[in-house]
């Protein structure tokens, strides 16, 4: 007993002991609180370096998690939404936050990843979905107090399954004597996109800029979309009606400039960052919207590879 109280006078009146023994511990440990390395930097530059045409989405992401961790002590989890067309770059933000967020990155422990139609196929067993929910999240919390949860498509998700989270994510100190508050989770889908895009063209046919568009002319119409529409996972959700959402994040349709971006990062990849006839080649095969005025790619940057592999 002598030797542990010995040890523990040191670890907290002696710094150089105390980084000293985390050290040895995590060397010997998984704990959560080891793995989870935070570079908040590295996010940031990363949402600005590569991911193209979603100011919002960089904006909203940096500081919606750098303020979350900043606080020790939050009052809720973070909880972000994402929307928009599918290839806009959803899926790549959710890998950055798991990769900046984890040393061991997207293959962490503590990063949980859940897809509709592999883990809630069937439409008639959403009571049981959900108490396999409930239970999962309690049980990841109960581990990790800074567990991550990915919910993709959230337009296959079968309606009443996320309710199970509501108690989660609200500002309660604990749940099922969980401490639950440091937790984040994203949601993925594109329902809503509709209403994105129909900003983004009124914008363009506006002759405006594209970072002209604000968070407040969509925040509310994205949350009435999902909220309303009978193919979304948070269709007449308590989720929304409780407003326990922190951030809806929009994903705005990718212009051709856009398109020929992700061409040129893909081509540097692969080591051909010369080949300005093949981005103009991928640039000029992708299909645009609307038919006048072809704005906006049907298929935001979805395409690029395959596309590249034929101009290549």
């Amino acid at each position: 007993m002598l030797a542990i109280l010995s040890v523990l006078l040191l670890y907290l009146f002696n710094p150089v002991f105390g980084v000293w023994y985390q050290k040895v511990y995590c060397s010997i440990s998984e704990s959560c609180e080891c793995d989870f390395k935070p570079h908040i930097r590295d996010l940031e530059w990363d949402l600005y370096k590569n991911v193209y045409g979603q100011h919002l989405a960089q904006d909203i992401v940096s500081e919606e998690v750098a303020k979350f961790l900043q606080n020790k002590s939050p009052e809720r989890p973070l909880v972000l939404s994402f929307h928009g067309a599918s290839g806009t770059g959803k899926t790549m933000v959710s890998s950055m936050l798991g990769n900046h967020l984890y040393s061991s990155a997207m293959s962490s422990l503590y990063v949980h990843q859940f897809v509709p139609t592999l883990h809630f196929p069937l439409p008639g067993r959403v009571k049981e979905y959900r108490e396999e929910l409930k239970s999962w999240v309690q049980g990841n919390l109960t581990e990790c107090a800074r567990s991550v949860f990915f919910f993709d498509e959230m337009e296959k998700m079968p309606p009443g399954i996320i309710d199970v989270l509501e108690p989660f994510l609200g500002p309660s100190h604990v749940v099922f004597r969980t401490n639950y508050r440091k937790a984040i989770y994203v949601f993925i889908g594109t329902t809503g996109e509709e209403v994105i895009n129909r900003v983004a063209l009124e914008n363009r046919q506006a002759g405006q800029e594209r970072e002209d568009i604000q968070l407040e002319h969509l925040q509310e119409s994205i949350a009435q979309a999902v909220y309303n529409s009978t193919t979304s996972g948070f269709f007449r959700s308590r989720v929304i009606q409780q407003k326990l959402i922190t951030r809806f994040v929009p994903f705005l349709p990718l212009s051709r400039r856009h398109v020929e971006r992700c061409v040129r990062s893909q081509l540097c990849q692969r080591g051909s960052c010369g080949r300005t006839d093949v981005v103009q080649a991928v640039g000029g095969d992708m299909l645009y919207t609307p038919a006048q005025g072809q704005y906006f790619s049907t298929s935001g940057c979805k395409a690029v590879p395959a596309k590249i592999n034929l101009f290549l």
